[in-house]
């Protein structure tokens, strides 16, 4: 498992995917940053609290951008050993292919809270350059718990990601099935429906904003059975597929 990591970490090293994944991560946190220049300008009194420049950020995060930048993340990681033609050579060595799923998603997950934490630096950079209140460790701690939570609740909604990467071997379909959930969460962001849709039930979890209708269990198994449905699909069919 380690030397796979290992290997992975490698693989990166020499690929421009990485800085690709930092400016996308930072993407975010810059367009919030504009949004916030563009309201000072009409109102120059207004205060933006660190408080809501957080929870903006990573809002847009796990409902806009993040889910379309992790799943192309994801899609990379997961089918490049089919456009390289490598992956057949990888397992003549004694790797499992359990083992290889599961390097890559460690991979995954660290890329993942690396980029959150990207996104959560820049967003208390960003803030001092806003009028501000006064930034207290609370503030500070709450939301570097809130992103790390995200990050993990992201992660865990990758599963199908790979699944549909390891169906098509190809990043069109997953770009596709990534921007299906992005609108998905879009429309249904504002209703309570948004507690039972796997991946804004992630923002409900991190936020807290559980709605009457449903309790928060409801939102927990939604992101929990997606997890694993996809999980089970991407082993079971890894397994089973035919390495030509």
């Amino acid at each position: 498992m380690v030397n796979l990591l290992y290997t992975e970490l490698l693989k990166l090293k020499r690929s421009k995917m990485f800085l690709v994944s930092i400016i996308g991560a930072s993407a975010a946190p810059i367009m919030m940053f504009i949004a916030y220049l563009s309201q000072m300008k009409r109102d120059p009194e207004k205060v933006i609290p660190f408080e809501i420049s957080f929870y903006n950020t990573n809002l847009n995060v796990m409902l806009l951008l993040g889910v379309l930048l992790y799943g192309v993340i994801t899609a990379y990681l997961f089918n490049r050993e089919f456009v390289e033609d490598t992956l057949k050579n990888l397992l003549t060595i004694p790797v499992s292919r359990v083992a290889l799923i599961a390097s890559k998603m460690l991979m995954l997950f660290i890329w993942i809270l690396l980029l959150t934490m990207v996104a959560w630096v820049l967003t208390l950079g960003f803030a001092f350059f806003i009028k501000s209140d006064v930034l207290s460790a609370a503030v500070l701690l709450s939301s570097l718990r809130d992103y790390v939570l995200g990050a993990v609740l992201m992660f865990l909604l990758s599963t199908p990601t790979i699944w549909v990467t390891f169906l098509f071997k190809n990043y069109v379909p997953t770009i596709m099935f990534t921007a299906v959930i992005t609108l998905g969460n879009v429309t249904v962001i504002s209703s309570d429906y948004k507690a039972l849709f796997p991946w804004s039930a992630a923002h409900v979890i991190v936020t807290q904003s559980y709605v009457a209708d449903y309790p928060p269990l409801y939102s927990f198994i939604a992101v929990g059975i997606t997890s694993l449905f996809g999980l089970a699909a991407s082993v079971l069919y890894f397994n089973r597929m035919d390495i030509k």
